[in-house]
Parts: C-alpha cells; structure tokens; sequence
C-alpha cells in the first residue's frame, strides 16, 4: 500500500524512490556537533535510519499532493540510470510509484523543486528518442516528465545555478525554459487547495518546502530542511553540507520549534516519509 495522509480534502502520497547508504561521511561526521546523548535519542526515535554496517542509511522519495483542484508534486527524485546523481541507488523508481498511486505524469499540473540538488530533480527532465527534421535519424533529447506542469523554483536559487551546479543550466534549466514550464518564485507563495510554498534558504540559497495545513493540523513536505531524524528532534543541529548553516537553523527552527499544532514531516530521507511531531509546548 503507497503510504498517504489526508489533511481535509488533501491527500499527501509518498512516492519512493530508492534507499541506500550515505556515500560522503559518516553520520557523526555529517552533524559534528550532535552529541552522544542526541543519537541515542535519534536512534530510539528511528532505529531504521543505521543499517546493519552501522552506516546511515538514506531514503529518497518525492511526494504528491492529491486535491479536489489537481495534482502537484514535491521533488523530483534520484532519476533513470542515466541520471547525475551517481552516487544514489539507481535507477530510481518513482514512475512505479506514481502508478501505484493512481497517477500519470500527464496529469500532473505542478512541480515544486525544493532545490536543485541531483537527488531531488532526477526524473524532472530525462531524456527521450526523437526524430530530428534533418532526416539525419534519430537522436538523443531532453524533456520533462511532467509534460503538463509548471516547474516552480525560488528565484535565489535559479540566480545560484552555476556555483550549485553548473552542468543543470544545460540538463534542466534550458529545457524547462524551452516548453515555457519554468516559474520562478520569490519567497512564500500559495499552491491550490490547502496548500502554500515556503522559502526555507540555508541548505541551499533558495530552499524552500511545502506547507499543507487544515486547522491545527499541517503537514511539512521538507526537501532538505532536514536531512536527518536528528534535524527533527534537535533542529538546532547544523549539517556540514548546508551552504549557510545558521540561516538553515533559522529556516528549521520557524517551522519545527515554532508549531502551534501537530505537524506531520514529510521527509525525502527520513525512514518513514509521515513523521508526526506535537505541538511545540507539549
């Protein structure tokens, strides 16, 4: 069964991708800082995250929000085999998990891209045979996956695409801005139904997650605001990967420490993608 939860009329579907361990650093080296006392408080929280080497073990996943007014998706994943993020477990499988979710790429109508890290755009554009009008034969394109989407990301990180990535500008950049499907944002904005994007900057210069809401209770679709099951028991921690640690704290701390109701993480790499924290004063 593909793990989901309803907020209102909203339905938040998670959408694997891959699993596998995390190729850079140990966990320790990842949050310098994390104390002993905090991971055994992490690993009572979520065992699953530490496989059987003592590695970190790492999920990918995007998510699709399902409502009466269409369909968005968060995050694009870790992609086909061919894809950059080399260092991931591919090919990912996310075209398997939309359609056990019920869903076609045709019908999606919104992409957010938390960032433009290689694991969260993947399967954003891929390649594709096509027939050039030469009659030269067949050669070797670039398209989206989601042929009928809008593709949003927050201006500060279009502006930082040659220092995150430069190789993007030519692999999804120029395509998405060829079929008219690139949208740029300039902080917080709302999405259909109950839904509404949030500039989350530290990770990278134009982070930014998903907020699902319904009275007191929301839904968190997070990117890489946090990385670690550490980052949601202790989002003071800063990860050794963000480009600008304290505003990533900052950005962590606005959404984790300040909840008024329960919240439910949604997260790319936790073990679980539905991780339900109380409100902040309980």
């Amino acid at each position: 069964m593909t793990p989901s939860i309803r907020i209102g009329a909203t339905e938040i579907i998670a959408l694997a991708d891959g699993v596998g361990p995390f190729p850079f650093t140990s966990r320790e080296g990842a949050f310098p800082d994390a104390t002993a006392e905090q991971w055994a408080a992490v690993d009572r929280f979520d065992p699953g995250a530490v496989d059987a080497e003592g590695r970190w073990s790492l999920n990918f996943r995007a998510f699709a929000i399902r409502g009466p007014e269409g369909i968005t998706v968060v995050d694009a994943g870790i992609g086909p085999a061919d894809a950059p993020a080399t260092w991931a477990p591919l090919p990912g499988k996310l075209p398997e998990s939309l359609a056990a979710a019920g869903i076609d790429p045709s019908e999606v109508d919104t992409v957010v891209l938390t960032h433009l890290h290689t694991d969260h755009i993947g399967w954003a554009v891929v390649a594709e045979e096509a027939v050039t009008t030469s009659g030269d034969g067949p050669s070797t394109g670039l398209s989206s996956f989601f042929p009928n989407a809008a593709y949003l990301i927050q201006r500060a990180e279009f502006d930082a695409v040659d220092t995150l990535n430069p190789q993007l500008r030519e692999t999804l950049i120029d395509p998405l801005r060829a079929s008219d499907q690139l949208r740029l944002l300039d902080g917080d904005a709302p999405l259909r139904d109950a839904g509404r994007v949030v500039a989350t900057p530290g990770h990278t210069p134009g982070h930014q997650s998903v907020v699902v809401a319904d009275g007191r209770e929301s839904v968190l679709i997070t990117g890489d605001l946090l990385v670690h099951a550490i980052q949601a028991l202790y989002p003071e921690l800063a990860y050794v990967y963000e480009i600008d640690p304290e505003e990533a704290r900052r950005s962590r701390e606005r959404l984790l420490a300040g909840r008024a109701g329960t919240l439910h993480v949604a997260s790319s790499h936790l073990t679980e993608p539905f991780v339900a924290l109380p409100p902040a004063s309980a």
